[in-house]
């Protein structure tokens, strides 16, 4: 460290006291004599302004805080590339700290790697410079597949700048970066699958919007980025919207997401298939799971958990019933040419009048207040058909909604003298005739299933 300035100091990266910064100014700072660096700390919480000192403005920051003026003694400019090189990707001599080691296989030659590990901690939130005066010339990188830009400090208008050097990237990095999406992407970024945009604070729907005509992109990663709302202007209540047209996977962990509206307009993504949204106030109830997979019709995975058709099926039935009486007072009714629910009822419940068709509109008896906490009230009446042999006759039973189906065996195993292990079981309802449901999982319960009244369990072995 010395008063010694490079020539090409502005924009340098440096470090002081372990802090790295930008350079954005050199020079004097009246009434102060002596040379100055106005920097931009990494870190906006290490400086004490934004670039100003008594009214005049030195350079600009992107955060209130985030700079300072220092004495260029104070800084240190950095080593040389090869000795950064060594000391960033841990290509020392010897081992690393834990000596492991592990064998990674590159073309046809096997290779032993050591402190994999310590590298992958280090490789991030370099900061890059992006020049305004030269444009880099399109197609630079014609083969770059997947870019990796995370805790950078670029901005949107600088990948958009770029991205015509990236012709054929499909999977595009931006997490931590403090992105403000502000224009579309037009003729660039059209062959990409993946973008995340996790950790960007301030990430809005009408910004969402202006990337929804990506034709590509399957994965769209927002998480940690203070979303609640999201709408599709262009499709009303039951219709699939033109945006996001190709989203198949959307992750919105940790945001503000706290109405039910924001999932009914998810309903709307034409191509839709796994959603990830844990720890959203939202998603605290107990029945949020079942209400989510009720809402979304065409999901086949809700938190990194496949949605099997049972379980889709159970919890449909369950939504039905629960929103039944809501569904009466806004006008619906059991005969279709009376069954008019109110517009607010709608709104709030999209797919209630498919669920009606699918699985028939609930009726009075379905919608009486359970009291379930007396035995009386949980048992069912069922019927018990031998399929296997179709000449003994059918039993009838009363079983608790919450036996499990291997409890159920177990009864079963007893009453016809079967060994337990050999019972196939499944149901068929009255509500879906010519329709058979398998009780695959023993763990279950009956009520899993949605099993009712007048059920008849159809046993084979």
């Amino acid at each position: 460290m010395s008063d010694v300035v490079p020539l090409d100091v502005i924009g340098r990266r440096i470090e002081v006291n372990g802090e790295f910064a930008t350079v954005r100014f050199c020079g004097a700072v009246p009434p102060v004599a002596g040379l100055w660096l106005g920097v931009e700390w990494d870190n906006p919480e290490r400086g004490k302004h934004d670039g100003s000192h008594e009214g005049t403005m030195y350079f600009k920051c992107r955060h209130p805080t985030g700079g300072s003026f220092v004495r260029p003694n104070k800084v240190n400019f950095g080593v040389d590339f090869l000795t950064a090189l060594k000391k960033r990707y841990v290509l020392e001599d010897g081992s690393d700290d834990d000596g492991k080691s592990s064998s990674l296989k590159v073309g046809s030659k096997q290779v032993q790697t050591v402190g994999f590990d310590s590298i992958t901690k280090k490789q991030s939130e370099n900061k890059l410079q992006f020049p305004s005066d030269s444009p880099t010339p399109a197609g630079t990188f014609s083969n770059l597949k997947i870019l990796v830009l995370n805790k950078m400090g670029v901005t949107w208008a600088e990948v958009l700048r770029c991205a015509p050097s990236w012709p054929v990237l499909e999977e595009l990095y931006l997490k931590s970066n403090s992105i403000s999406i502000s224009e579309r992407p037009a003729n660039v970024l059209q062959k990409m699958r993946l973008l995340d945009l996790s950790s960007n604070p301030g990430i809005d729907e009408n910004q969402l919007c202006l990337i929804a005509y990506l034709p590509r992109l399957e994965h769209l990663l927002i998480s940690d980025t203070g979303l609640s709302s999201i709408h599709f202007p262009d499709a009303g209540i039951g219709c699939k919207t033109s945006m996001f047209p190709s989203l198949q996977y959307l992750v919105v962990n940790d945001n503000k997401i706290s109405d039910w509206s924001f999932i009914n307009e998810l309903d709307k993504l034409q191509s839709l298939q796994a959603l990830s949204c844990t720890r959203n106030p939202l998603t605290e109830g107990n029945k949020a799971k079942e209400i989510i997979i009720a809402k979304i019709g065409q999901l086949k995975t809700l938190n990194r958990s496949e949605i099997l058709p049972d379980e889709r099926r159970g919890a449909e039935l369950d939504y039905q019933k629960a929103f039944g009486n809501e569904w009466k007072r806004a006008g619906g009714h059991m005969d279709p040419d009376k069954n008019r629910p109110n517009a607010e009822f709608l709104l709030a419940h999209p797919r209630y009048q498919l669920l009606c068709s699918k699985y028939g509109a609930p009726e009075d008896e379905e919608l009486k207040t359970q009291q379930p906490f007396m035995l009386k009230n949980q048992l069912l009446t069922l019927k018990i058909k031998c399929s296997s042999k179709p000449e003994q006759k059918v039993l009838e039973k009363q079983l608790p909604d919450s036996m499990t189906i291997q409890k159920v065996k177990g009864l079963l195993s007893r009453l016809l003298k079967i060994p337990v292990s050999e019972i196939l079981l499944s149901y068929e309802s009255p509500k879906m005739p010519g329709r058979e449901i398998e009780l695959g999982d023993d763990l279950q319960s009956l009520q899993f299933y949605s099993v009712e009244n007048g059920d008849c369990l159809l046993v084979r072995w």
